[in-house]
């Protein structure tokens, strides 16, 4: 889906998918370990991983974004929907998370670090894929996670 959208919600539209790469930082570690260079496109997002490392940080700007853009209708839907999509990256890598947690309880081994190093991957490549798209003023198409953007989120 592609429509005129206005340079600001064109940058607002992008804003929201920082959170995700914030948040895949903990799965990425291993793979930043092995390949510090990546680790650069952390550098101009320190101040939002200070703000994450206060306590229930995530959970309260999940609540900020979901009632106050997402349930906005005065907001444009260009916004709306990418701040969903955002947010429903952000739900499938706490989900992951705590699947990881749970099963690599005894030190994970290679398997665990995969996992994290294919969650964290993905997570980068489907947001900066978003972020661009975003800029661009077009919707961007993750499979499954825009279905569900979409029917959450009336026109």
């Amino acid at each position: 889906m592609s429509t005129t959208t206005e340079p600001t919600d064109r940058l607002f539209g992008a804003l929201p998918y920082l959170l995700p790469i914030v948040y895949a930082l903990p799965l990425g570690l291993p793979f930043l370990s092995k390949f510090p260079l990546l680790g650069i496109i952390y550098i101009p997002l320190q101040p939002l991983l200070a703000i994450y490392s206060f306590p229930f940080a995530g959970l309260i700007i999940f609540f900020i974004l979901y009632s106050a853009v997402v349930r906005n209708t005065n907001i444009s839907h260009f916004i709306r929907f990418n701040t969903l999509q955002a947010i429903l990256i952000d739900i499938g890598l706490v989900l992951l998370g705590i699947l990881i947690r749970l099963f690599g309880v005894g030190g994970g081994g290679i398997l665990i670090e995969t996992l994290s190093n294919v969650a964290f991957l993905g997570t980068l490549v489907a947001c900066f894929y978003a972020m661009t798209q975003s800029v661009l003023g077009k919707y961007a198409e993750l499979p499954t996670i825009s279905q569900a953007a979409y029917s959450q989120l009336p026109y």
